[in-house]
């Protein structure tokens, strides 16, 4: 048997009312990137966070480079060599390259701390281990994400004492340009021997960097796959979610039934100019755009988070004068935003609380809270969409993010909008809550809404749009109907590689 950089066996975790590890397994080889994937609530991070001694399992063990450790504690985890790079950056903008790379673990000389030895220590780090070529002086701020990333890694690998590195979903912030910095960095980790356990959702990631892959589900491991290929990624998802998921997107099943939305010259003060589009009752527009390309600021601006410099917007022929989020709600307008965790929830209040938010007019009594009505009303919710664990007083931070996601949808759904706008809906979900979700928007828009689906993901644009328009340097550069659309067409419109007037006419 091949040696064990750690292990984890017959974990236990419960929490009130679920068990969310069910005599779990993990193993993980020197020198090897292992994935870790399930859909979300599967125990992934639940893992992770026994793993480093966060959580204190009911049952099963934990071994690290051969030791037991007992108890796992997030001391003893850091001692045994496990490091952690986690999603979210958590860097000071103000502060240099060095200072973040050795925050907490400051190295003093004869005269206070020695800045230059740790600038150099720094840099020669990024630059043999992760390929960054960069200068310790450097504040944060100026830096770009994928480089803000990998002097995340450098902070937890600087003291040279790492043996097992977890990696929880470390391009979800990243433009898809960005990816390739990281995965080399990687890369350049296995080669040291280190062992990487590797989460993300994006399983085109997993079969191009994983060796192996075990799989998780409802709090078990499934499986364990030894060769991984592209080819392997059906069988993943099958394991992921118990059934086949032979067609992700659902049948196109809305019709246009009324006006909808109508903009005409619409501009901001600085990111985006003359932008036109329309979408109606019963259809769902697609806007696609690079980063820089005015798509996020559009968005913003349609839901009054951005002041509008000129231009009109009408719904069903009637002006609509949008200045605020407040005026958005009140007219109709639910926005689910790209960054639920900051934007879209309120992480410490339960799921009731958050779900509830839109509507607290619908369960107040002379000023006050009916919780009663409130948590019934959220229970419909949660049972509707399956929210997990199906709990209304759950806090909301401690939900996966694709049932994060749904606690956004529940408070919307429960309104009388009009137009719903999905700004990057799926990013951080795994395949079978995309699937839920992509049903949901096609349940909205057969029903009557119009839809607005902002995506970075031209898969998904593809799928469940009837059209999308897109946009680069600020300007809405042409619309291409979704139907009959290849994917490498609308990669090429969104980069300016061919002119979409010219893709349109050959369609």
């Amino acid at each position: 048997m091949e040696p064990s950089a750690f292990s984890l066996s017959g974990v236990v975790k419960e929490f009130p009312g679920v068990r969310a590890l069910d005599h779990a397994s993990l193993n993980v080889r020197p020198g090897e990137v292992h994935g870790l994937v399930g859909e979300n609530g599967a125990g992934k991070s639940t893992v992770i966070k026994v793993l480093a001694g966060v959580y204190q399992p009911e049952a099963g063990e934990i071994i690290v480079g051969g030791t037991r450790l007992e108890p796992a504690t997030p001391k003893t985890v850091h001692a045994a060599g496990v490091r952690f790079i986690h999603q979210e950056l958590h860097l000071v903008p103000h502060f240099t390259v060095t200072e973040s790379v050795f925050m907490g673990q400051e190295v003093g000389g004869r005269l206070g701390l020695a800045k230059r030895q740790m600038r150099q220590r720094a840099e020669t780090f990024l630059r043999e281990n992760l390929g960054l070529d960069i200068s310790g002086n450097r504040l944060i701020r100026d830096l770009g994400t994928a480089e803000r990333k990998l002097v995340q890694i450098a902070r937890a690998l600087i003291d040279g004492a790492a043996k097992v590195v977890v990696f929880d979903e470390p391009t979800a912030p990243l433009a898809s340009e960005e990816v390739d910095t990281v995965m080399r960095a990687i890369a350049r980790l296995k080669e040291q021997g280190i062992a990487i356990l590797y989460v993300s959702h994006y399983l085109s990631e997993i079969t191009d960097i994983c060796d192996r892959v075990t799989v998780f589900r409802q709090g078990e491991t499934v499986g364990v796959f030894d060769a991984i290929t592209d080819a392997s990624a059906a069988d993943l998802i099958f394991a992921m979610v118990g059934r086949e998921i032979s067609d992700m997107f659902p049948a196109k099943r809305h019709r246009k039934t009324s006006l909808g939305l109508a903009v005409t010259g619409l501009s901001d003060a600085d990111k985006f100019t003359d932008v036109s589009l329309n979408v109606g009752g019963g259809e769902i527009l697609g806007i696609a755009g690079l980063i820089g390309s005015g798509r996020e600021e559009l968005v913003d601006t349609l839901y009054g988070l951005r002041r509008t410099k000129s231009g009109s917007v009408f719904f069903d022929g009637t002006s609509l004068r949008i200045a605020t989020a407040a005026q958005a709600v009140r007219q109709g307008v639910a926005l689910v935003p790209r960054d639920r965790r900051h934007d879209g929830l309120v992480l410490p209040m339960t799921v009731t609380e958050n779900a509830t938010l839109a509507t607290l007019q619908d369960t107040a009594r002379v000023g006050l809270i009916d919780r009663k009505a409130a948590k019934s009303a959220t229970e419909d919710q949660i049972k509707a969409l399956d929210i997990r664990p199906p709990n209304a007083d759950n806090v909301t931070r401690l939900l996966s993010g694709g049932n994060q996601q749904k606690v956004v949808l529940a408070r919307w759904l429960s309104t009388n909008a009009r137009l719903f706008i999905f700004d990057e809906p799926t990013v951080g979900v795994d395949v079978g809550a995309k699937a839920e979700i992509y049903q949901l928007i096609e349940d909205l828009a057969a029903k009557g809404a119009a839809v607005i689906v902002s995506s970075s993901d031209p898969v998904e644009l593809q799928g469940v749009c009837d059209r999308i328009i897109v946009m680069m340097r600020g300007r809405n550069v042409g619309t291409l109907p979704a139907t009959g659309l290849s994917i490498d067409t609308l990669v090429a419109a969104t980069t300016g590689a061919a002119k979409v007037e010219d893709l349109a006419n050959a369609g």
